[in-house]
This record gives C-alpha cells, sequence and structure tokens, in this order.
C-alpha cells in the first residue's frame, strides 16, 4: 500500500481514551450482550480492557494481526488468528485507518460486531460502532506512544 500522507497530527491523553473508550462501551451496551470480545492487538487491547470492564465480559480472547511500518501501512501478517465466525462476539480495536485490517478481520469472523475508538473516511464502512470521526489525513498519536516533555517557549530563548 502506498505511503498515505499525515498533514495533522491528533493527540490523544490517558484521559480522552478513557473517557472514549467508556463512550463507546455506553454505545456497546445497546446493543449486547456480547459472549466474548476480542482485542486487536496491540492498539485494541486497552481500548477492550475499558470496555471489558464496562460491559462485564469476562471471556477476552486476542486477534494479533501487524500492519504499519514507520506510518505506513503494508501488507498484512496474521500473528494470532481469531476462532469461530464471531457469532456474539465483540471485536475492538483502537481505530480504523483504511479499512484493510478491519476487512481482514471481518472475513475471519463474519458475524462478529465491530467496535473501534476512532474511524476515518475510508475505513468507517467497516466499522459497526465508533465514537469519534477524524480525518483520512490525520495521525492518531495514542498515549503509549507519547511522553511527557518540557516544550521551548514559542519566543525562543529570549523569553527564558
Amino acid at each position: 500500500m502506498a505511503h498515505m500522507p499525515y498533514d495533522r497530527n491528533f493527540p490523544v491523553t490517558w484521559d480522552e481514551l478513557h473517557r472514549n473508550a467508556r463512550a463507546l462501551a455506553w454505545r456497546l451496551h445497546e446493543i449486547g450482550p456480547f459472549d466474548g470480545l476480542y482485542a486487536v492487538a496491540r492498539g485494541g487491547l486497552v481500548p477492550a480492557a475499558i470496555i471489558a470492564r464496562e460491559l462485564g465480559i469476562r471471556l477476552v480472547e486476542t486477534i494479533c494481526v501487524h500492519s504499519y511500518a514507520d506510518k505506513t501501512q503494508g501488507g498484512l501478517n496474521f500473528l494470532k488468528e481469531p476462532m469461530g465466525d464471531g457469532s456474539g462476539w465483540l471485536v475492538v480495536d483502537d481505530l480504523v485507518d483504511s479499512g484493510v485490517t478491519a476487512a481482514a478481520i471481518r472475513e475471519r469472523l463474519p458475524k462478529a460486531h465491530f467496535a473501534t475508538v476512532y474511524a476515518k473516511p475510508k475505513g468507517k464502512p467497516q466499522v459497526d460502532t465508533y465514537v469519534t470521526e477524524v480525518s483520512q489525513d490525520t495521525w492518531i498519536h495514542f498515549p503509549w506512544d507519547l511522553a511527557m516533555q518540557p516544550l521551548p517557549p514559542i519566543a525562543g530563548d529570549k523569553a527564558l
């Protein structure tokens, strides 16, 4: 897949992610109950844990798939495949971008309900439920990829 330029940056804090994952859980609560939950590793692990807690889901599995290298989505490599057809199951990921990964998971779990916290326009058709839409040219910086650090003043060294 060709490299997609990301013109916008969208940093997400832990508090924002938690609030958005809980908002997703509210929507899913109206749709459920679910027999179990598949977290799409690795990005979906944190929102899946929050959603599993909120919905009282104790049966949690993972789907392990790798598709990104250096902000470029490449070929899919399933490291751990899901089992069954997804009947009664919820699949949770942090975001749907191009929809390629979601489509591949849907092929494996056609009867599952697919939910993400964030959705981009190209991937949105692959998701049943999501909370926040961002533009296709936005790179979402999740809190596990960020660190607090001091920033230089806008005026540079003169302000120090």
